[in-house]
C-alpha cells in the first residue's frame, strides 16, 4: 500500500520531527551534533527554507521550518541532512543501513498562537527530558541563540516572535518569562 502524501504548504511553518532507528542515540559526541547543524544550515540556506527553532536530542531532532514558494524543499532538506548524518554514522562505525526509524513526521502550524507554543515546546524539550535544568544550559537547541547567549545568525525569527517585543532585548525578556511561566 502506498504511503499517503505528506501535507506541506508553501510559506507556512511546519514542526518536523525525525527519530533515530530503534530509538538509538544518533548524536554520540559534539562532532555529530555540529556536523548535523552545519548540514542543516547549509542546505536550508540553499533551499530557501526558514529555520525558526531547532533542538537536537540524543536520539531525535525537532525543527520548526517554513518553506518558500516550493513546499517540497522541506522534504529535500530533510532527505539531504538525514543522508549526510547516516553516511557519517556508518563511516565512523564501519556499518551500513538506516540511521533513522522512518521518514520524518511533519505537522503544519496553522494558528498564530501555536507557533510560539511550538518554539517553546521544541526549545524546552531537553528540560522536560531531564538533560538540563534550564534551556539556557543546553547547547544543542536554538534557545541560546534566541536569548543572545551564543552568536548564531542562522536562526530566522518569525514575525510572530518579533511582535512580542519592541526590540531584541524586550523580545528576549518576554519569551524567557513566558517559557518560565508556561513550561509546556
Amino acid at each position: 500500500m502506498a504511503r499517503p502524501p505528506r501535507i506541506l504548504v508553501a510559506h507556512q511553518p511546519h514542526h518536523v520531527v525525525q527519530r533515530g532507528h530503534r530509538q538509538q542515540v544518533i548524536f554520540s559526541d559534539p562532532h555529530a551534533y555540529r556536523a548535523y547543524l552545519d548540514d542543516l544550515h547549509s542546505y536550508r540556506a540553499s533551499l530557501g527554507v526558514a529555520l525558526h527553532a531547532w533542538c537536537l536530542m540524543p536520539n531525535h531532532v525537532h525543527l520548526l521550518l517554513t518553506p518558500g514558494d516550493d513546499p517540497r524543499t522541506v522534504s529535500v532538506l530533510m532527505q539531504r541532512v538525514a543522508r549526510q548524518a547516516t553516511r557519517r554514522w556508518n563511516l565512523r562505525r564501519d556499518t551500513a543501513g538506516s540511521l533513522w526509524e522512518a521518514r520524518f513526521k511533519s505537522r503544519l502550524i496553522d494558528s498564530e498562537q501555536y507557533l510560539l507554543e511550538c518554539c517553546r515546546y521544541i526549545e524546552l524539550n531537553p528540560v522536560r527530558a531531564g538533560l538540563c535544568e534550564s534551556a539556557s544550559d543546553y547547547s544543542w537547541s536554538s534557545y541560546q541563540a534566541r536569548m543572545g547567549l551564543v552568536d548564531d545568525a542562522t536562526l530566522d525569527f518569525h514575525e510572530l516572535y518579533l511582535a512580542i517585543g519592541a526590540d531584541q532585548e524586550a523580545r528576549r525578556k518576554a519569551y524567557a518569562a513566558w517559557c518560565l511561566t508556561h513550561p509546556g
